[in-house]
């Protein structure tokens, strides 16, 4: 016992060297998996030199790059970030959806550097017993004042800030299919009206910035997008600009009808700048009105709001195209690793594929394992039946040859299958697994051989007596007895014959599903990349994988299998014309139908 358990632990610790699991580092024993999250900033175009702090990164989950949603407590209230050296990082939850297996979470990285190996952190889950570890408010640093998710079952935007800005009055309506999660929908009305506080309060030695994602479908013929101070963000017909009370403006950008693009807007001590999609795309003089005043979102506007922020600082170029390209789907800046257990060395490629796989998957795998599990059951017992049968018959046919003509019915020719068997000979599959092997019973040979003894007893003539009708009508019992012989040794072939064509469609049909919901998952979440893809797609095709199992053997089973068949068919046609050409000359009825008779 004691050797086997020091063979069990080199195992482990083998494994887990392969995999390249460190254990080393784990946050908290009480979480028994992980996964690796690294921050790609070089995709993000940003000039990062020394860096940004306490950055809120958005991490989407979906059944592409994450596949243990079952894993989960309830509303995902055991996920933890963590760094490597074991710090938390803080976190919220915008979006956790178990049904249709997505998540969209906001991580505060305290640093994010110009080299992405030094971007990492930890994801935990898989705690059932955790409280729910979010602390929205503290996801975002102290000059953020305002952000609005805009998420499902708000009567009005709800502030994710410790600040607590919640929306004054909204004529705005929440659409569960935003851009990150659900957005607010607008229609021509009054907007979102945000009273005025001190954490809204406008200083011109701080300055602002203000960030939203915008969708129209149609030209406005004059949309308020902001209103804060004395700046204004205005939309005329699909020209977008900025505009200030001291009658200074930004050159008018056209913006993209039916899409989503982010806006930024940048107020200094005497500028104004504008940014679009994170580029900047304009630049006016301004002179900052100072003090609290309501903020305005989105009056006069028709169209869709999605993640606003207004932060009383001014965030640099690079903060905002960082922002922007880590939250659209067109940048891959987060990139999930594979998942690692604390309790044995897990990252196994199979068990990244296996974990990965939705219920439709499963449910598919599962069938056809049931049709493997069958076709070999079928596969293994005719393998049995006519090895079986081929022996009966040649010693059959041995005993048979040793005869003349007049003892050719002295081969068992009154005796029927034990009444042991009685239950189950309509099943050459159990008579060949479970009956009992006396008098030729598995040999097909006999069998037809023994229905024309039958006949000749019954008719009550010897076998040199017989008239040519008397043997033509022998010849119709043998036909029968060999179809019925053939009919059992062709039983359950069918099966075969669809494990074959039906398996590789049914693990087809669990691929095309789950390549639409991997799909469908990425544009939910909108996380657009090779490892958010590859997990999902790997997992779908494991179905496909499962189906080729299914059929490959019962391919095999089955050619090998017909081809037996053949050769016991080959021999009951032999032996019938064989019989009666032996029946028709010791009866002389050739000589006695040249005679007239």
């Amino acid at each position: 016992m004691q050797l086997s358990k020091k063979l069990l632990a080199t195992l482990m610790l083998s494994g887990m060297a392969i995999s390249g699991v460190a254990l080393a580092g784990w946050w908290n024993e009480e979480w028994k998996s992980r996964k690796e999250v690294v921050i790609d900033t070089s995709v993000t175009g940003a000039d990062l030199h020394e860096g940004f702090a306490d950055v809120p990164v958005l991490v989407r989950l979906h059944t592409g790059n994450f596949g243990f949603f079952a894993e989960l407590a309830e509303d995902g209230k055991d996920l933890r970030f963590a760094l490597e050296n074991k710090t938390g990082l803080k976190y919220h939850i915008e979006k956790f959806d178990a049904v249709n297996e997505m998540a969209l979470a906001w991580v505060r990285m305290p640093q994010l550097l110009a080299d992405t190996a030094t971007n990492q952190a930890w994801m935990y889950y898989g705690n059932s017993s955790a409280v729910d570890g979010q602390e929205a408010a503290a996801t975002y640093d102290t000059p953020q004042s305002l952000v609005y998710h805009y998420r499902e079952g708000e009567e009005a935007p709800q502030d994710a800030t410790a600040y607590a800005n919640h929306a004054a009055a909204s004529s705005a309506t929440v659409d569960a299919s935003g851009f990150i999660g659900a957005a607010a929908k607008f229609d021509n009305g009054n907007g979102i009206r945000v009273a005025a506080s001190p954490a809204l309060e406008l200083k011109a030695t701080d300055g602002w910035t203000f960030s939203t994602w915008i969708r129209m479908d149609q030209a406005q013929t004059r949309a308020t997008v902001l209103k804060a101070g004395n700046v204004e963000l205005v939309i005329q017909g699909e020209q977008l600009s900025l505009k200030s009370a001291s009658g200074a403006a930004t050159a008018a950008v056209p913006l993209k009808l039916a899409t989503w693009q982010a806006v930024s807007v940048v107020a200094q001590k005497d500028s104004v700048e504008l940014y679009v999609d994170g580029n900047a795309a304009g630049k006016a003089a301004n002179v900052f009105a100072e003090g609290q005043s309501d903020i305005i979102l989105g009056s006069g506007f028709s169209g869709w709001m999605d993640e606003t922020g207004f932060a009383r600082t001014v965030r640099s170029a690079d903060w905002i195209k960082f922002g922007v390209r880590n939250q659209s789907p067109d940048f891959t800046v987060v990139n999930l690793g594979q998942d690692e257990s604390n309790s044995a060395g897990e990252g196994s490629y199979i068990g990244v594929i296996l974990g990965t796989v939705t219920l439709d998957g499963w449910v598919v795998i599962a069938a056809c394992g049931v049709m493997a599990v069958v076709s070999w059951f079928i596969m293994t017992a005719k393998t049995i039946l006519v090895r079986r049968a081929t022996r009966a018959n040649r010693e059959f046919l041995e005993k048979y040859r040793s005869l003349d003509m007049s003892g050719m019915d002295a081969i068992n020719r009154d005796e029927d299958p034990s009444a042991e068997d009685a239950d189950i000979q309509d099943s050459p599959v159990l008579m060949a697994l479970f009956g009992k092997k006396d008098m030729y019973n598995d040999s097909p040979l006999y069998h037809v051989y023994h229905a024309a003894i039958q006949e000749i007893h019954r008719r009550g003539q010897g076998i040199t007596t017989l008239t040519p009708a008397a043997i033509n009508i022998i010849k119709v019992y043998m036909d029968g007895a060999l179809v019925r012989e053939m009919q059992k040794l062709n039983q359950s072939m069918v099966i075969l014959t669809i494990c074959i064509a039906g398996g590789p469609f049914l693990g087809l049909l669990g691929t095309v599903v789950g390549v639409m919901i991997t799909f469908a998952a990425i544009a939910a979440t909108g996380d657009v990349n090779i490892n958010s893809i590859a997990p999902g797609i790997a997992a779908a095709l494991a179905a496909t994988v499962a189906g080729l199992l299914v059929a490959i053997p019962a391919l095999f089973g089955y050619n090998y299998l017909g081809s037996v068949i053949k050769d016991l068919s080959n021999e009951l046609h032999i032996f019938t014309d064989e019989f009666l050409c032996q029946l028709a000359e010791a009866s002389g009825a050739d000589n006695a139908s040249r005679g007239g008779h």
